[in-house]
């Protein structure tokens, strides 16, 4: 059977104070879509964060969570729960350190390697890790003992170049997995990096 998210999920932390920050690489892709395809991002008290909803030829749920990152789960499942989407069903988008900047990953399953939103949400989904996971590279810092100052922190301007292009190339993620098959787009996704252009 053909995979079908149903639900997108842009992680970040809220606040003017995180905005923009590396950690909040996941939720600034989910808002970039959400313009791209105009859908009216709305503060959901019931959802625990911005919702909106785009209508193609099915349902696509969009969230941003604003909860604080590792407790992203609560919204999640909550969303999860009331439009019964299955975990198979679900992309989360996610900064991640072990890429550097313009490069990407599309996946499923797995662990949750050290980020706590992702590990939230798979104990909030019953201990379930079978959801999609697109994690953008942020790279890390050269003393790894400094990772939550690098995370909460803007990256300069040459790295959130990279970071822009590689999540403009990934735009049309959900077309892709919808339209084309998931294969398809992993080999797009992972095949890019604008460092190699």
């Amino acid at each position: 059977m053909a995979t079908t998210i149903k639900l997108i999920v842009g992680l970040g932390n809220p606040g003017s104070e995180y905005s923009h920050t590396r950690h909040n690489t996941g939720a600034d892709f989910v808002q970039l879509l959400a313009d791209r395809l105009n859908v009216n991002m709305r503060d959901n008290a019931k959802y625990f964060g911005l919702y909106g909803k785009y209508s193609g030829s099915g349902d696509i749920h969009f969230l941003l969570p604003t909860t604080f990152m590792n407790l992203s789960g609560k919204a999640v499942a909550a969303l999860a729960s009331f439009f019964k989407i299955q975990p198979d069903e679900i992309l989360v988008v996610h900064d991640e350190l072990d890429l550097p900047p313009g490069r990407m990953k599309l996946k499923i399953g797995g662990g949750h390697g050290g980020h706590n939103g992702i590990k939230d949400i798979v104990k909030c989904l019953g201990n379930n890790a079978d959801f999609y996971r697109l994690r953008i590279g942020i790279g890390h810092p050269a003393d790894r003992s400094q990772v939550v100052g690098f995370v909460l922190n803007r990256a300069p301007q040459s790295e959130r170049a990279l970071t822009e292009e590689a999540m403009h190339h990934a735009e049309g993620v959900i077309e892709k997995i919808n339209n084309s098959g998931i294969d398809k787009a992993i080999n797009e996704i992972n095949g890019f990096s604008c460092n190699s252009k």
